[in-house]
């Protein structure tokens, strides 16, 4: 016990890495409003705001109006953080058109999803071969899932090794294998919360010794593992 105290006194701030907000989200039930207020109430410091980007969801219309529509979400968000204290980071959840993989980008400004817009119908492979985000972090999330396909760890950076969507079987076991036979992914963790009620607000976080001032910051202590990551408030586990 007095270990752990250690760690969370050495690493005492906490970021939700995975979290979605409705409308940006269709699947989620959580306005940004209750989203910074439930993790205010949780005693985070931060939540990255990864909604769904993905062609279907834009539904045929342009590129500025898609991608202004997508970040109207974290927009509200981020000034609702902004007066209750909490640090607002943008992030996504991207899904090319050729399979239901998704992949989480930390590391995010509209640039970076303009160019990530330029490749949802190109798929993973061309977006991994010909994009270089040397400021951003490419994870996939929850890859162990029913659905989801293999793709070959050198086209990630990381993967979502602790997701807990209660809704789900995410298979984590599985994705924690994967992970320790490819040293250069980096682990992490996300509640995935889109829903109340369902117990899975709040329940994972990344823990840092500093709070970085935007989404590259989020994706420069992923690179450096110089963290840890929480499960239910209780669990510390290292990278």
């Amino acid at each position: 016990m007095d270990l752990k105290k250690t760690l969370k006194k050495q690493y005492p701030y906490k970021t939700e890495l995975h979290a979605h907000t409705t409308p940006a989200s269709p699947c989620s039930q959580i306005t940004p409003e209750e989203m910074v207020e439930i993790y205010r109430k949780n005693c985070y410091d931060a939540v990255v705001i990864t909604n769904h980007f993905a062609l279907d969801l834009f539904k045929g219309a342009p590129k500025k109006e898609a991608i202004d529509k997508y970040l109207s979400d974290y927009e509200i968000t981020y000034e609702e953080g902004k007066r209750n204290g909490i640090k607002v980071y943008l992030g996504a959840e991207v899904r090319f058109a050729e399979n239901s993989n998704d992949y989480l980008i930390y590391g995010a400004d509209r640039a970076v999803l303009e160019t990530v817009y330029d490749y949802l119908d190109k798929g993973l492979e061309a977006f991994r071969k010909e994009v270089k985000l040397s400021k951003s972090v490419f994870i996939q999330a929850h890859p162990s899932r029913d659905r989801m396909t293999k793709v070959s760890p050198l086209l990630l950076d990381g993967m979502e090794v602790f997701n807990m969507h209660p809704g789900h079987a995410s298979r984590n076991a599985i994705t924690g294998k994967i992970v320790r036979d490819n040293p250069h992914l980096i682990s992490t963790a996300g509640s995935d919360f889109h829903h109340p009620g369902l117990g899975h607000e709040a329940i994972s976080a990344l823990r840092t010794s500093e709070l970085p001032e935007d989404s590259f910051g989020i994706a420069s202590i992923l690179k450096s593992r110089d963290y840890l990551l929480e499960i239910a408030g209780n669990s510390i586990i290292l990278p």
